[in-house]
C-alpha cells in the first residue's frame, strides 16, 4: 500500500463496485476533483485497458481508491474484495494506489444528486462518478491540511 505523497500532477479517483468503477480526476494542482466517467466493468484485460486510456489522456501519475468499511471502521467482504482490486491496480499499473476510507460517499452522492434534480435514469449513471468525485475530493483535502501541518511542524522545530 503506496502511502507517500505522489509526485506533481493529476490524480485519478476510483470508486469501485462490483460492476461499475466510478472516474473522477483531480486538476494539475490537487485543489479540485471533477467527474469523468462510469465504466462498465468487464475482463481484468479489458478494466484495465480502459484504466490505462484514462490514466495517459489526464495524464494521471497517481490513483485514490476509496474503501468501503461500516461506520464503526470494521472491515466488510465488499471492504476486503476492493482492497484486492487495489493491490492489483498497483501491481498491473505500476502507479502508487492511495486508499482512502469512503464511508458514507455513495449516499453523499445520492443526495447530491437528488439536491441537484437529477432524474432516476441520468441518476444511476452518474452515481459512482459522484461518489468518485468525493472520494478524491476527501482525499485531496486531507493531503493538503496533512502537508501544511508538517510544513508548520517543521517551520516550529526551526
Amino acid at each position: 500500500m503506496s502511502e507517500s505523497t505522489p509526485p506533481p500532477g493529476r490524480v485519478l479517483g476510483l470508486d469501485i463496485g462490483d460492476a461499475t468503477f466510478g472516474v473522477a480526476v483531480s486538476d494539475e494542482t490537487r485543489l479540485i476533483a471533477s467527474a469523468v466517467t462510469t465504466l462498465r466493468r468487464a475482463a481484468w484485460a479489458t478494466d484495465l485497458s480502459a484504466l490505462r486510456a484514462l490514466l495517459a489522456e489526464h495524464e494521471a501519475v497517481a490513483i485514490v481508491v476509496g474503501i468501503p468499511r461500516k461506520l464503526d471502521g470494521r472491515e466488510t467482504d465488499q471492504t476486503r474484495k476492493t482492497e484486492r482490486v487495489a493491490a492489483a491496480l498497483e501491481k498491473d499499473l505500476g502507479l502508487p494506489v492511495h486508499r482512502t476510507n469512503e464511508v458514507l460517499t455513495t449516499a453523499a452522492a445520492k443526495r447530491t444528486l437528488l439536491e441537484a434534480g437529477t432524474r432516476n435514469q441520468k441518476r444511476s449513471g452518474a452515481l459512482d462518478q459522484v461518489a468518485a468525485t468525493l472520494i478524491l475530493q476527501g482525499w485531496l483535502d486531507t493531503e493538503r491540511a496533512r502537508a501544511s501541518f508538517l510544513a508548520s511542524f517543521a517551520a516550529d522545530a526551526d
